[in-house]
């Protein structure tokens, strides 16, 4: 980073704890109809509309978001979600999911290996079982267990990628391939979360990833954990997150997004919250890196916010029109 960069993101950084900086007051585009469904990044617009078609056929809310989930985890082009997905330092494909409703109902599973629709296998989890998570080794044979097929996730152009890397990479985990993005942008890795809501209000998500690209064997960010990378409560509202999942993890980020909800906050309010309160209980230490919420209440009004500009999020209405906005941020690079 230049040290004109620099400069200009420790005078943002300073502004966190008065007035908000400029970048940072806007607001999310205001919806004329109110939310049904709302994923993270442009990819998510495609999940979204298979999610709205399972509803519109009698779907719950629950078939709704894993259809739509299932979306980039069967895309092996995309490389941050199910097959496709960059390996681990080690070579391996590890997915990690979780699926929720407002009721309590969850099902995760992290270092799932040899199967394609980890959010498929973390309902089961919610649905078969007495338990909340599972991980490793255990999650791929509960997956088997379950009639799920083993396929190889590794694809040839990860796998090129990854050889590429380890030329490099003097075998450090490394998230920004070709360092010169955020930490957390979406060409390097992510997640697709999704929420849906019906119109009585009620609520699901889920939340799907093959993690950070090239990460330490055993690795698990944010995304399969119920309060980090996806939450959401009865009559309040629900949240999914982005980004660098270590960071959202320090501060059980979409349970704090939710709780901001509840008390009395819009959920872009309780986004911009919850991102400037990382900034200030990181400071310096996450200069370059991507952190973003989005967050739906019951009455479909959305909000999302993030640390740097780039994180995009898909809202589909309840007449099935879908559009993909830019997020705020909070730093202007």
């Amino acid at each position: 980073m230049s040290d004109l960069h620099r400069r200009s993101f420790m005078t943002a950084l300073a502004a966190v704890g008065g007035a908000l900086p400029l970048a940072a007051r806007a607001r999310a585009v205001p919806q004329k109809d109110a939310a049904t469904i709302v994923s993270t990044w442009d990819f998510g617009a495609a999940a979204n509309a298979v999610a709205f078609a399972r509803l519109k056929a009698g779907g719950s809310l629950l078939d709704a978001v894993e259809a739509g989930a299932m979306v980039p985890e069967a895309d092996p082009t995309n490389h941050s979600v199910g097959l496709g997905g960059y390996p681990d330092r080690d070579g391996h494909v590890t997915l990690d999911a979780v699926i929720m409703d407002d009721a309590g109902g969850v099902g995760a599973v992290a270092a799932l290996e040899d199967t394609v629709h980890a959010i498929s296998v973390a309902r089961r989890v919610m649905e078969k079982t007495p338990h909340t998570f599972l991980v490793g080794e255990g999650a791929t044979r509960f997956a088997r267990d379950q009639g799920f097929p083993q396929q190889s996730l590794l694809t040839p152009d990860a796998e090129k990628a990854w050889r590429d890397w380890l030329k490099t990479a003097d075998y450090r985990p490394e998230a920004n391939i070709e360092n010169r993005r955020p930490l957390g942008d979406a060409r390097d890795h992510d997640t697709i979360g999704i929420l849906a809501r019906n119109a009585g209000g009620r609520l699901a998500g889920a939340c799907t990833t093959s993690g950070m690209a090239f990460k330490m064997r055993g690795r698990v960010g944010d995304s399969p954990q119920v309060g980090s990378g996806l939450f959401v409560e009865r009559g309040v509202g629900g949240a999914t997150s982005t980004g660098v999942g270590e960071e959202v993890t320090r501060i059980a980020g979409t349970a704090r997004v939710v709780a901001s909800m509840r008390a009395g906050r819009s959920p872009q309010a309780a986004c911009e919250e919850v991102v400037r309160h990382i900034a200030q209980l990181r400071g310096d230490a996450i200069r370059g890196m991507q952190v973003g919420f989005l967050a739906i209440d019951p009455a479909g009004r959305v909000g999302a916010f993030c640390l740097l500009p780039g994180f995009t999020y898909a809202v589909t209405d309840a007449a099935g029109r879908t559009v993909v906005h830019p997020a705020a941020s909070l730093f202007k690079s």
